[in-house]
């Protein structure tokens, strides 16, 4: 979808949650760079059937396909999954009106997320605060201040269980701001196991240690594998990845 550097982004993740976890990790991806990019995937009702995890990387803000969003939710009744960054703004329909964020299926999509978010703030490091030490997931993990990035808000909170806190300061008509929102989070809720971060908006952050080891110990928290040392090893097979054509008008 739109607004970031999917090209290099998809071989990064995979990359590097691979160096990391014994976790073969398949990639459908698309170079469509618009809002509402084709997601024929989730056009089948088994789309996620033999996989024990999907990790959402999408950025298709204006999506409003209910079918499409019918399959994702009934999916992720029993297969657990990850959200990272533009997942949290997808799925929204036709623009930004409060409406908009409110409508059923982009409602039921931020529900099974565990929070709300309607916007981000300027292009600036965000500093990231553990702030549940103990959970599987973030306790060998440490703070860390991030390269240029976007801070997600959260307008509203369902059933997120915050793992870490972004603040990010800066300028705006001569005064100084300081906005503060949850960026990593699992939710226990809604269907099978979810963990998200709203972090991930340029290479520098998603190829950093700290959102990768973040993201790793995420995806292997949700599908009941961190307490596990036989998925603490690289992964060396091999994995699919697959390009969705992109069509022509006339197509």
């Amino acid at each position: 979808g739109c607004c970031h550097d999917y090209v290099a982004q998809h071989r990064i993740l995979f990359e590097g949650i691979q160096a990391r976890a014994n976790i073969q990790v398949d990639v459908i991806w698309t170079r469509d760079k618009s809002a509402k990019p084709a997601l024929p995937l989730f056009e089948n009702p088994d789309w996620a059937k033999g996989y024990d995890i999907v990790i959402h990387d999408e950025c298709a803000a204006l999506n409003e396909n209910a079918r499409l969003m019918e399959n994702i939710l009934k999916a992720h009744e029993t297969i657990p999954s990850v959200q990272l960054h533009c997942a949290m703004h997808s799925f929204r329909g036709r623009g930004n009106s409060r409406e908009t964020f409110t409508a059923k299926g982009h409602h039921d999509w931020c529900k099974r997320i565990g929070l709300l978010s309607t916007r981000h703030g300027p292009h600036v490091p965000v500093s990231v605060e553990i702030v549940d030490a103990e959970h599987p997931i973030t306790k060998p993990l440490k703070d860390w201040v991030t390269g240029k990035e976007e801070l997600y808000n959260n307008a509203e909170i369902y059933d997120a269980e915050p793992l870490a806190m972004g603040t990010q300061t800066y300028m705006k008509n001569g005064k100084e701001i300081t906005d503060a929102a949850i960026v990593a989070w699992v939710n226990t809720k809604s269907g099978a196991l979810s963990f998200s971060t709203s972090l991930g908006h340029y290479n520098e952050v998603v190829e950093s240690d700290e959102y990768l080891d973040l993201v790793t110990r995420g995806t292997l928290w949700a599908c009941g594998k961190l307490d596990d040392p036989d998925y603490h090893t690289p992964y060396t097979g091999t994995n699919a990845v697959r390009e969705i054509e992109l069509k022509t008008p006339a197509e």
